[in-house]
Formats: structure tokens, sequence, C-alpha cells
């Protein structure tokens, strides 16, 4: 029986083998297909199928280090698996082995057109992505329009925080290219209340837009760079203004607004305006001095005084006029106290007008109306015990024809004081040896009536009609209670009175 003579072994081809592996570098198997080796070609195409998988779509990050690194171990592993086996396997196609090789040296391109393919659209995710962190910025900033200031500075915290890492670390991205229109955008949107004429509530946001500078390049604001800063010296000059006007209770120890702006922008026309109209509100608010509220006035006009005195022009160079503005309020403060304590004094306030005229007459020994003031204290102290003593506003008028001579039978100095057609006091030394009655009737039967005894005396010549007297003590004002009572005086009569002590003084 004939035998088959055995197929004498393909002699190896390290050309061929080259060709192979060239050919599987492509990541498609073709070196198998070539030598016909079906299941590694399965192999090669499932795992180049699962990596693609993995790596489609493509995301911002890329592929992750272990599959990528995986992938290339395996399909260096096809290389030398294929070189291998091609190194005596004949081709089924093409049979010229250079030309295969040319083959696989051309289906290269497939690897490197994927790289290619890849790198762009990650670039394109990549770009996608930081359009997505300015849309949410955007977004950050546009729901934040709504939301009070202290409110919502998180939230521009957080949208200035994503432009200004889009304009730093992403400068040439499309993203970072539309940062400076949305740094537009977010100076508008914070400097809304400015435009809205809320100024107070523009304070705030401003100054706030003053530390953008900070943090995002000075190329990319532009002409954002100074924005806020002539907004902000007007909001700070409309806002204190109303604080003159309504004082705030911060003003009189820093200047409120005004100092700020005084401080921060003193070369501004803004800060020129301050002492200017600081003097006209002082003077528009003095005209109430005369009007129906001069108490209200006169506190007004202490708040102005302390404000402007609180004022700090030496940076504006408006020091001497601002202490000019200060002494023209404390001529207005003091006609104020008078019109003030006249005011509640014929409102029937009288102990408020006791204290405002003893302020008064303390504090302004030389004004032209201090006269006049102690009358009216005094008619208002006894209007405190016989409200019918201040039914008339007192004048600087003495005398009279009705002889009044007043005692003193106590131990201790008494005050006297008058009121009625004229006003006045006088005060009456103690009497040596005379001491406290133990009963009203025994005082009313003896009381100025030993003829042993030196009384201390004073004689009023008033006129007829009906007077108001008081007798207060003086060495022991603290434990005795004044006593005021009136008295009608007629023609033709001579009218003695006498102090003196039981519990407390009484006539």
């Amino acid at each position: 029986m004939p035998t088959t003579p055995p197929v004498p072994p393909v002699p190896a081809d390290p050309l061929r083998a080259v060709a192979v592996g060239v050919l599987n570098l492509s990541g498609l198997g073709l070196g198998y297909l070539l030598i016909r080796r079906w299941t590694a070609l399965a192999v090669a195409l499932i795992a180049t199928g699962v990596f693609v998988a993995t790596a489609l779509p493509a995301d911002p990050d890329g592929v992750s280090g272990g599959v990528l690194a995986g992938y290339v171990v395996f399909l260096l592993l096809t290389v030398v698996h294929g070189a291998l086996r091609g190194l005596r396997t004949r081709l089924s196609f093409p049979s010229q082995t250079p030309l295969a090789l040319l083959l696989g040296l051309v289906m290269l391109v497939v690897p490197a057109g994927a790289v290619v393919y890849y790198n762009g659209a990650k670039d394109d995710a990549t770009q996608q992505m930081l359009l997505d962190r300015l849309d949410r910025a955007d977004q950050l900033v546009q729901a934040a329009k709504a939301k009070p200031f202290e409110t919502a500075k998180s939230d521009y915290d957080s949208a200035l925080g994503s432009y200004q890492d889009l304009d730093s670390e992403h400068r040439g991205s499309k993203a970072a290219k539309k940062v400076p229109d949305r740094l537009q955008t977010f100076y508008a949107v914070i400097g809304t209340p400015y435009d809205q004429k809320k100024f107070c509530d523009a304070i705030d946001p401003l100054e706030y837009l003053r530390t953008v500078p900070q943090h995002v390049d000075s190329r990319t604001l532009g002409s954002l760079t100074g924005w806020p800063d002539d907004r902000l010296a007007t909001s700070l000059y409309e806002c204190g203004m109303t604080e003159l006007t309504t004082p705030a209770p911060d003003a009189a120890t820093d200047g409120g607004k005004l100092g700020r702006l005084l401080t921060e922008f003193p070369k501004s026309p803004q800060a020129a305006k301050v002492e200017p109209a600081v003097r006209a509100n002082i003077d528009a608010t003095a005209k109430g001095l005369g009007g129906a509220d001069p108490c209200g006035t006169t506190d007004q006009l202490r708040a102005l005084g302390s404000d402007t005195a609180a004022l700090p022009g030496d940076k504006a160079g408006i020091t001497d006029a601002l202490t000019a503005d200060s002494h023209r309020v404390d001529g207005y403060v003091e006609t104020g106290t008078y019109n003030c304590g006249v005011s509640q004094y014929r409102s029937g306030s009288f102990g408020d007008a006791l204290t405002t005229m003893n302020d008064f007459t303390g504090k302004y020994p030389h004004d032209k109306n201090r006269p006049l003031a102690l009358k009216i204290a005094i008619a208002a102290e006894i209007a405190t015990k016989v409200p019918a003593a201040g039914t008339k506003v007192p004048t600087l008028g003495s005398g009279g024809s009705i002889s009044v001579t007043f005692s003193n039978d106590s131990p201790d100095a008494v005050e006297i004081l008058y009121t009625g057609a004229v006003t006045g006091s006088f005060t009456l030394k103690g009497c040596s040896g005379c001491s406290r009655y133990s009963s009203d009737a025994l005082a009313q039967s003896q009381a100025c009536k030993n003829t042993g005894r030196h009384y201390a005396k004073r004689t009023l010549h008033l006129p007829a009609g009906t007077s108001y007297i008081m007798q207060k003590p003086i060495d022991d004002a603290d434990s005795a209670t004044p006593i005021a009572d009136s008295h009608k005086f007629s023609s033709g009569y001579i009218y003695t009175e006498c102090a003196y002590v039981l519990e407390s003084y009484n006539f």
C-alpha cells in the first residue's frame, strides 16, 4: 500500500514573522487572518472591541491607566505571538511576504487614526465639560440675583471661583474665551441695587466687586477693574446724606457712610460735595427751631453735630470747614435748647421745662436769653407743685405795689421762689436758736412770733393779684419736700409770710 510522503516543514522566514506581527499591531488581528489562526483572530477582535467600548464615548479624563496599560500589553502579546506563528506558517494571502509587510505598515494607519480621533473626541469632551461648568456658574449668578446680597454672596463666590479657574487654568478653551462677557454680566447683576437707586443696599455689593481684581487677571477684567469705584462713591454719598436726616447708630463714632466716602475716595467729586451738603443740611434743619417741635429739631441738630465732628476730613482737606460746621451746629443747639424749654413750658411739661432751662442756664452763661430762662425755670419748678402757676410765660418785669415780708423760723436756710405777674427767687438764712415744731397748730400759733429771736427777713413788692410761692429747703434738700401754694394779694394791705419746719417745711 502506497504511503503519503511527509509534508516538508515550512522554512523559517523572519520577514514573514515581522509582517504578521506588524499586521497584528493594528489591533484587528490581521496577521492571524493571513496565517489562518481563527481563534486567535477572534480573541484579538473581541479584546479590541471591549477596549473601544470602554474608551467611547470619549470623556475629558480619557481611558483609565489600567485599561490602557492592559490593552497595550495584550496588543504586544499578539504581535509577539503572531510573529512566532508566522515564522514557519505560509501566508494565505498575499503570498509574497514583502507585500504583506507593506500591507501591515499601511494598516498602522488604523491605530494611529484611532488615536487622533480619540484625542479629538477627548478634547471636544473637555471643551464641553468646561462649557457646562461655565453654564452652571452663569445659572448661579442669575439665581442669586433675586436674593439679598448677604444670602447670595456664597453663590457669587462659587461662580467667581469658576470664572477664575477657567480663565487661569484653561485659558485657551472655548469657555475661557467667554469669561470676559460673563464677568460683564456678573458685575451688572451684583450692581443692580445701584441701577435701581437703592444706594444703601448697593454699598456692600459694590465693595465686594472691588475685591474681584484680587482673584481675576486684570487683562481679563479690562475696564471692569475700576467699574465699582464711582458707583460706590455715589452710593456712599447718597446713603450718607440719608444718615444725616435719619442718623444711623454708628454715625457718631465712625462718620457713617460719609466717613467711609472721605476715607476711601477722598479726592472724588462725591467727596467734594460732602461739606457743602452737610452745611446746607444743618441750615435747613435749623429752620425748624422756630416751628412746632423745637425739641425734636434740637435733638436732630445735636446728632448732626456729632456726625459732623466724626467725619474724617483730613484726607479730603475739609477739616477746617467741618470744624466750622460743628461750631455752626453749637450755635443752633444753644438757640434750640432755649426754644425747647419755652415749648415744654407752654405745653405744660413743667418738669421737662425745668430740666431744659437749668441745662441751658448752666451751659450758656452769656446767652442773651439766660435772664428770662432763669425766670421760666423758677415758674416751671413752682408749676410742678401748682400747675396754675404755669399758665403764663414769665416776663422780665419786677416790682409792684404790695409789700410782702418773708421770715424764716427754721434752723435751716430756705429758698423762696415766686411767680405770677413777676417772677424771681431769693434765699433766707436759717434762724439761730429756732427748731422744728411738733405740730402744725403749735407752729401756727408761735412761728415767727418770738420777739427775742432774730429772724432772717426779706421784703418784696409784688403786683396786686395772685402770686404763686414755693418754699424749698437748701441744706436738707434731699429729705425735705418743697411746698408751694397760691396767694392773692390786694392793695391797701401789708402781708407777711413765715417759714417753719414740722416733719417737712410748711408755710
